[in-house]
């Protein structure tokens, strides 16, 4: 099977061939973790989380090794912290497990390593020491810089040799060039801090991937992942420090970009009141299949906008398919799925090869091509779960006002679970709950303990 992907260096649809095969390398960048993951965090996490599906299924599962990185020392983290009043380590590991709840609830895989970046400061150090050795970085009033002129190849990736606007430029004391960026900077009294050679402080941004995938995978790998938004500067700046370390003229072989996400049409930011969490979707009765459902719906490399309609729609989706291959064995991945994953991870061409399977009723083809893609392998949604509890309790009131002849707290039970948006379906004491599809969902009401 010929795999092929869209190469961002390039610009141009290539055929994928793995440096090794039997250890084919990913490094995608991860969150910073100071916050809850947004749509955006997650449909990252689900592109590359399908890729990496489809290289354990074609190279084997032991052969592929993908890294994805926490940024756990960053500027936004120490405001967070002085914000809640929390410390930093209280902010990151909480944040981080919330991200892995929220990856689990969008059954993405665990990458072969989750690095975070204060595991890795020696390394970075270290990089940085090549660098300054190498005439490509400078040390100045406690600041180490990064020397974009001193590296002929820098906008390699992007096209862009020069920051295009001030906010891109990163603001420094003591830099020869208003476009140099920063490898170390001096900390604070009250921010994280480490010793080193230019004097206590923490690293810059850039310098965190470079160390760890170095690290990691090697000075040079097979694919390197992440938004779209990453390209400029902080991809670019990834590739001038590793190549001008290692002395090498390629980081990875293949650079991989997702998409922007919008949200029901505009951008989505706090300010404009649509910035949506992960968490928000799942706390308004959605499960995470229905979300990764959503992702898969455009090619990854194009704007995503993200709508409740569309959520609506894969929920009624998967419930179909998972009713059709309900007690059938998986058969034999479908092979116009892979050549259509094999075409740079053509997600819009999978769709509507997953339809013509429906519509066949080829169920054991249907239900392998969904698990290799990451349906149907959480047994029950935890929506259902919930449904199910609902369910009894609804019933356990109604045989309760049934004795007493007050109907009253049922029937405002029954009015809440309608109001999430639920159908209520009563034949004699049984009670049948289904999420209404003509309704957005919200929040389930609590049940008393």
């Amino acid at each position: 099977m010929t795999i092929t992907f869209k190469n961002s260096m390039t610009g141009k649809l290539e055929k994928f061939e793995p440096i090794d095969e039997d250890d084919v390398r990913i490094y995608v960048c991860g969150p910073t973790v100071y916050d809850r993951a947004h749509l955006g965090n997650a449909r990252s996490a689900v592109v590359f989380d399908i890729l990496f599906r489809l290289l354990r299924y074609t190279y084997g599962a032991d052969h592929v090794t993908y890294v994805r990185n926490f940024t756990d020392v960053d500027d936004k983290i120490n405001a967070r912290a002085a914000e809640t009043g929390k410390s930093i380590t209280e902010i990151t590991d909480e944040t981080i497990s919330w991200y892995m709840e929220d990856m689990n609830a969008l059954n993405v895989l665990h990458p072969t390593h989750m690095p975070r970046a204060t595991q890795y400061i020696g390394e970075m150090q270290k990089m940085i020491g090549a660098l300054i050795a190498g005439g490509h970085a400078y040390a100045s009033r406690g600041h180490v810089y990064f020397s974009v002129k001193s590296d002929p190849g820098y906008g390699r990736l992007s096209g862009r040799k020069h920051c295009e606007n001030t906010e891109e430029i990163e603001q420094g004391v003591g830099k020869r060039d208003h476009e140099d960026f920063v490898l170390w900077k001096p900390s604070a009294a009250d921010m994280p801090a480490w010793d080193s050679p230019w004097g206590a402080g923490r690293p810059g941004w850039h310098i965190e991937c470079s160390a760890m995938s170095a690290k990691l995978l090697g000075s040079r790998f097979d694919i390197h992942g992440g938004g779209g938004d990453l390209m400029f500067p902080h991809h670019e700046n990834e590739i001038s420090q590793s190549c001008c370390a290692s002395g090498i003229n390629e980081m990875a072989s293949v650079w991989m970009h997702n998409g922007m996400l919008t949200v029901e049409g505009g951008k989505m930011s706090k300010s404009a009141g649509n910035f949506t969490t992960v968490r928000d979707v799942l706390d308004r009765g959605y499960n995470g299949e229905a979300m990764r459902l959503v992702f898969l719906m455009s090619n990854y490399g194009k704007t995503l906008n993200w709508s409740f309609d569309k959520l609506d729609e894969a929920r009624a989706l998967l419930s179909r398919w998972r009713e059709m291959t309900r007690d059938v064995e998986p058969g034999d991945v479908d092979v116009k799925i892979l050549n259509a994953l094999s075409q740079n991870l053509n997600t819009a061409g999978l769709m509507a090869r997953l339809f013509e399977i429906e519509f066949l009723g080829e169920a054991p083809a249907l239900k392998a091509s969904l698990k290799l893609l990451g349906f149907l392998d959480q047994v029950t949604a935890s929506s259902s779960l919930d449904l199910e509890r609902h369910a009894l309790h609804l019933a356990s009131l109604r045989e309760k006002a049934i004795r007493t002849g007050d109907y009253s707290i049922a029937d405002q039970f029954r009015g809440a679970l309608m109001k999430a948006g639920l159908e209520v379906r009563i034949s004699g004491s049984r009670v049948d709950l289904a999420w209404d599809n003509r309704r957005p969902p919200y929040k389930l009401p609590e049940i008393e303990k």
